[in-house]
């Protein structure tokens, strides 16, 4: 039985969106040249050429990193009153006023180019995943 050991251009390797926008700013430097650049991060120039694509198109940014976005709270339930209230002493009080039931409260998530989506609070856990995978 015998041992190959890929090397050069043909393994594979996951790169991170910083080092692949990094290797393309180095690419578009002026008087670089794509091979040589690929040749000496040992890539493939077509790998090179997909990733500049990607990154004139916007496809490839450093938002492609995890990050925290921030979340707005509307309105608070007749349920978490008192918690709302401990957590705030300054507030006024907030009026118990009966839930609304299940299937008629809403979640809106509001992506960074301005859409906007209302989703059933009633959404089951699985198709509510399924959605955010979507929106990825």
């Amino acid at each position: 039985m015998g041992l190959e050991i890929i090397s050069g251009v043909e393994r594979r390797r996951r790169w991170s969106a910083a080092d692949k926008l990094r290797i393309v700013a180095e690419a578009d430097e002026p008087g670089a040249k794509v091979a040589e650049v690929a040749r000496r991060h040992e890539i493939s120039r077509s790998i090179l050429w997909a990733w500049r694509k990607q990154a004139r198109a916007g496809r490839l940014t450093m938002s492609d990193l995890p990050a925290f976005l921030p979340v707005v709270v509307d309105a608070v339930s007749a349920m978490d009153a008192p918690i709302a209230a401990a957590n705030a002493p300054s507030a006024a009080p907030l009026q118990a006023d009966a839930p609304l039931p299940l299937d008629q409260r809403m979640i809106t998530i509001t992506l960074a180019n301005g859409t906007r989506l209302e989703i059933s609070a009633a959404l089951s856990l699985p198709a509510l995943s399924c959605i955010i995978g979507a929106l990825r």
